[in-house]
């Protein structure tokens, strides 16, 4: 069956369709502090799917990052306890490895939470990937999310991130920030709705 210009279909095993992702908002940043989603995140949706195209630091060496706010927050600092794992590979053949990233998980913390880290600010270098938040219009469960980004780093190096957590309120979840943790950026995002 057709879909419109904006939705596509999800296909599960055996090509089974298995929802509608709906595009919702697409920002560009240009020298940009931060992007901030705060419409369009309602109980239409069950899940949120954020796409990162070609995001280039101003900063060298810095990190990527979100944080969220509660239904009447403005302050983006919810609760959230996470995982965070890389793996990377340099360009030159001088390193590799797989390792969790204890400076970058949190506790039940309240910090803008790390997606990607050591992104590089040459004008080649930028990172590309996807978060998805579960359920954020919940008034029952925590709010589930993952993001899995790849970058290439300052060393120059190929890094892979992978997090996921939660974020801890039983309170809707209405308004998301992406960031870097020290300067500007460049690059466009994209927010679909999964029903």
């Amino acid at each position: 069956m057709p879909l419109g210009t904006n939705k596509v279909a999800l296909f599960g095993v055996a090509g089974v369709s298995t929802g509608d992702v709906v595009l919702l908002s697409t920002q560009t940043a240009s020298d940009s502090s931060s992007l901030d989603f705060t419409s369009g995140i309602t109980s239409t949706y069950g899940e949120y799917i954020f796409k990162f195209y070609n995001i280039n630091a101003a900063t060298d060496e810095t990190e990527f990052t979100f944080q969220c706010n509660a239904t009447d927050s403005t302050s983006y600092d919810e609760t959230i306890t996470s995982t965070v794992i890389r793996t990377y590979q340099q360009e030159d053949d001088s390193g590799a490895a797989l390792s969790y990233l204890t400076g970058s998980d949190q506790a039940q913390g309240t910090a803008y939470q790390d997606i990607a880290i050591n992104i590089g600010n040459a004008a080649d270098e930028s990172l590309a990937g996807e978060f998805h938040l579960f359920n954020p219009s919940s008034t029952t469960y925590v709010k589930h999310f993952y993001s899995r980004s790849v970058s290439q780093q300052y060393a120059p190096t190929a890094g892979e991130h992978q997090i996921a957590g939660y974020i801890n309120t039983t309170t809707a979840i209405d308004d998301i920030q992406f960031k870097m943790s020290s300067g500007n950026f460049d690059g466009t995002i994209k927010m679909w709705g999964v029903k």
